[in-house]
């Protein structure tokens, strides 16, 4: 038992012995072999790769006395190239995944909610000060526009506007508890 053991591990040795002295011997005509093959230099690793491993697994086919260890080697690598592009020929296409699309329509709740606070902030501004956001914010006028528009001068509209929107700012400070307060 124990003899049988050695000989596998010398065995062992020797047949990582031979895919190391292959590699050196073999390595750079199989690897541009691989590559001129696959068009990819990664992929011509993987083949290489996988024909020394091959060759580790069947030493006695590469030393078998029949041709060279060249001829059999690249004749592996064309082998395997063979074999993959049989392989991602015979699966369809893979198609990445669509995410799934709701057929529901966006709640609009929110938008319901948020006008109703723009509106109810809005009147509790003054006329004068609730006229010239208006013009320039909801009817998109310039500063000229709107004074034309409301009949004062452009420095009123720059000074209402100001302290309109500090108004509004104000009021939505206050938040949900000054509406509460207001509604009861």
């Amino acid at each position: 038992m124990a003899g049988l053991r050695a000989t596998r591990r010398r065995q062992e040795v020797a047949n990582e012995a031979l895919v190391r002295s292959l590699y050196q011997e073999h390595g750079r005509a199989m690897l541009a072999y691989a590559t001129q093959l696959t068009r990819d230099r990664a992929a011509a690793e993987d083949v290489v790769q996988e024909a020394l491993v091959r060759a580790w697994r069947h030493p006695d086919s590469v030393l078998n006395g029949k041709g060279s260890v060249r001829g059999w080697l690249l004749t592996v690598v064309r082998n395997i190239v063979i074999d993959t592009v049989r392989a991602r020929n015979a699966r369809p296409t893979e198609v990445p995944e669509t995410p799934t699309e709701v057929a529901v329509e966006r709640d609009h709740a929110d938008q319901v909610v948020n006008s109703m606070v723009v509106v109810d902030a809005l009147s509790r501004l003054s006329q004068e000060h609730r006229e010239v956001l208006e013009q320039i914010y909801l009817l998109g006028s310039t500063v000229a526009e709107a004074a034309k528009a409301l009949g004062i001068p452009p420095g009123t509209v720059k000074s209402r506007s100001f302290y309109a929107l500090r108004a509004l700012r104000e009021i939505h400070a206050e938040g949900p508890a000054r509406m509460e307060r207001t509604a009861s």
